[in-house]
């Protein structure tokens, strides 16, 4: 359920109304760097049809850096990067090792499609042509139709905090729930989405801290949900938060601005590009968490400042692609690769 994977899935869905197929081959879901081992096999498989072309996705990149060249990949190779090279997540070793793994696989690449403008520039300060680069971010649109939840998000409160993310430690959800906890008791309820698995050892911290006294009845934990589902708590709810310091993207972020949300997060990553301070939401400069109680605050006891800031970041959220846009990008891309492989 990351942002990448849910990227490539509504990309797929769409493919055939852009006379396109795609076509997924998977690494085996084992621990790094053991997956490289795949890669040849992968390979093969992948251009055994041949496809016209073969995208790569930065998740996977690591493991298939190594063989791209010496295996000699015929058809044209594009990267897809939803993260810098050495991934966001991992410890500073793997990441060492990751990032260079990475750049093997770029290295031989016709494009390097990006997810944001911020991590285009993120790949040119590495040394990165223009003329390789194009920003394809994700769409805003969280699905066609929306399930909502059961029962009043509020649950008596004045207002209702959406968070959607993993529980993973950029995410910053003890942050977050540091910052509830803080605030008026009867002021919010706080609504977490999102898979505690990925890792286990964070997911005990902040289940420590779910069961602290300040906290009881204040916080609904709903794991991870539909896309159906996630549309419904974004219409139901009255605030977005995410106190993430690293997003390439923030896909979350835009699908709540399209919602008519305001949103709440660190002034880090890529949330300044999406959402200006004090006009759709508020970015704090990361690790003030009176910054971050005081944001949710004022928006949680001021209704007209909440829908004005709501109306602000529904506006500016029409400015983001839909995914039917972002996907006929992608494809244009893939096509203008193809055509230059073969002129």
């Amino acid at each position: 359920m990351t942002g990448g994977y849910l990227y490539h899935r509504r990309i797929a869905e769409l493919a055939a109304a852009h006379d396109a197929r795609v076509t997924f081959f998977s690494l085996p879901d084992r621990p790094f760097p053991l997956p490289a081992l795949s890669g040849p096999s992968v390979l093969r498989a992948a251009t055994s049809a041949p496809p016209d072309v073969l995208l790569l996705d930065s998740i996977a990149a690591a493991f298939v850096g190594p063989w791209v060249r010496s295996r000699r990949v015929a058809v044209p190779l594009v990267a897809i990067l939803h993260q810098p090279p050495g991934g966001i997540d991992h410890g500073p070793r793997r990441a060492r090792v990751q990032a260079m793994l990475d750049r093997l696989a770029y290295a031989g690449a016709a494009r390097l499609l990006v997810a944001s403008a911020a991590l285009g520039e993120a790949m040119r300060a590495e040394g990165v042509p223009d003329h390789l680069l194009r920003v394809v971010p994700p769409g805003r649109d969280v699905a066609c139709s929306a399930v909502p939840p059961s029962g009043d998000l509020r649950s008596g409160r004045r207002a209702a905090v959406l968070s959607v993310g993993n529980w993973v430690e950029r995410k910053g959800l003890l942050e977050l729930l540091e910052a509830v906890g803080c605030l008026p008791e009867d002021l919010v309820t706080l609504h977490l989405v999102g898979d505690s698995r990925p890792d286990p050892a964070y997911a005990a911290r902040v289940r420590t801290r779910l069961a602290a006294g300040d906290l009881t009845g204040r916080v609904v934990v709903h794991g991870p949900k539909t896309i159906e589902e996630t549309a419904g708590f974004y219409r139901a709810a009255d605030i977005f938060a995410l106190a993430s310091l690293r997003e390439p993207y923030g896909t979350v972020y835009g699908e709540a601005m399209a919602a008519g949300l305001p949103v709440v997060g660190w002034a880090a990553g890529n949330l300044p590009r999406l959402a200006r301070d004090g006009v759709e939401g508020f970015a704090v400069t990361p690790g003030d968490e009176l910054g971050l109680v005081t944001a949710l605050r004022r928006l949680a006891e001021d209704e007209p400042l909440r829908r004005r800031m709501g109306g602000a970041a529904g506006h500016r959220a029409e400015s983001f692609p839909t995914w039917d846009e972002t996907a006929g990008l992608l494809f244009a891309e893939l096509r203008a690769v193809v055509r230059e492989r073969s002129s």
